[in-house]
């Protein structure tokens, strides 16, 4: 139609319709650096290239030193605004520049989970097929019943009350994501384990005890100071704090203790592989995407070219008030490696295990345990 036809009308009399003037002022008619570009330019990727997981991840959560010059457009109405730098004793000459070494997104989160609950769920399928329980020590059925499933309320509560307000306290999106999929990961392996219970009750039936494990949390004495560390990080209020004790201290020293160092080597000495495989996929997370991550948030807040230095201050402060929780929490376990009918490794050589691995990851970082605090 003609402009002519639009301002005149079309055979039913005269209009006062306004002309159209295109003014170039809707949206995108203005055309900007990178107008004709296929990628995001507003940010500068790690790389030569920005990857998938920066384009979809940097500067997502802007904040009011980037972009939101009018402020915080979400707050409280006790004043408390949407993010303060002030919920974590670290200091950062820029938030954004964290990049999450898994590059986890939307897509990867989905992928990574599913194949490790299919593991999961294919390796219990597997040993029902073959009935693989037949040849499994009896007196393994109450260290798995107690212990393995009382390990469960230690992960469900570093997922659900330390990583999970810790990721929406971050100050950045690439710092959300990666503490987010961590939350996730603790969430899962507690459930894994408990499914496992629930399985393991309805193929062994009164030979085992599906409900001990409430009462070994609550109260067996070689799992009180673990139950202790675990609510301490609770209470704990700042984020970047909570990682770092939780994965840099308590999951060294304490997590790897009893998964790597006490299943894994215990439960196919009782004929029994499928334990292993079931808590090795929450230690397979760990080495490889938790802690991974951690380092480099660490790392980048240690190399901090304005605050490194206080940084490496803080954390070796975290070190002191964390270390001996983890410490008496490992050394509690101890009477739990007295339990089984066959005892392939002493206590003694495991915990040394642990503490070498717990001094690499701080060789790595740079860091040292404060004096008169033991490791």
């Amino acid at each position: 139609m003609t402009e002519e036809a639009i301002t005149k009308g079309a055979g039913r009399g005269s209009r006062s319709i306004p002309p159209i003037v295109l003014t170039d002022a809707e949206a995108g008619a203005a055309e900007f650096a990178g107008t004709d570009s296929r990628s995001y330019n507003y940010f500068e990727p790690k790389g030569r290239r920005a990857t998938k997981y920066e384009d979809v991840t940097v500067d997502v959560q802007p904040d009011p030193d980037k972009y939101l010059t009018q402020g915080w457009i979400l707050g409280w109405a006790n004043g408390d605004i949407g993010y303060d730098a002030n919920w974590t004793k670290i200091k950062s000459s820029d938030w954004h520049r964290f990049r999450d070494p898994n590059e986890e997104w939307e897509r990867t989160i989905y992928i990574n989970g599913s194949n490790s609950v299919r593991q999961v769920r294919q390796s219990i399928e597997n040993a029902k097929s073959e009935n693989v329980f037949e040849d499994w020590k009896k007196s393994w059925l109450t260290i798995l019943a107690k212990h393995m499933s009382a390990f469960a309320h230690a992960d469900h509560g570093l997922g659900m009350y330390v990583f999970m307000p810790a990721q929406r306290m971050a100050m950045s999106n690439m710092h959300n994501n990666a503490i987010a999929v961590n939350c996730m990961h603790k969430l899962r392996t507690s459930q894994d384990i408990l499914l496992y219970n629930m399985e393991l009750e309805e193929i062994f039936g009164d030979e085992f005890n599906g409900t001990i494990h409430q009462e070994v949390w609550m109260n067996d004495p070689a799992w009180q100071a673990v139950r202790e560390n675990v609510e301490r990080l609770i209470n704990a209020k700042d984020w970047a704090e909570t990682t770092f004790a939780s994965n840099i201290v308590f999951e060294p020293l304490v997590s790897e203790l009893f998964r790597s160092q006490f299943m894994m080597r215990f439960a196919p000495a009782h004929g029994d592989s499928l334990s292993s495989t079931i808590i090795g996929v929450s230690e397979r997370e760990f080495n490889e995407r938790d802690l991974k991550y951690t380092m480099d948030m660490m790392k980048d807040m240690l190399e901090d070219p304005e605050h490194g230095d206080a940084n490496r201050k803080t954390m070796e402060e975290w070190l002191g008030e964390w270390v001996p929780y983890s410490m008496a929490a490992a050394k509690g376990l101890e009477p739990i490696w007295s339990e089984p009918e066959i005892q392939p490794n002493s206590f003694d050589r495991s915990f040394e295990r642990a503490k070498a691995r717990f001094e690499a990851i701080l060789s790595e970082l740079g860091l040292k345990v404060p004096e008169g605090v033991k490791a």
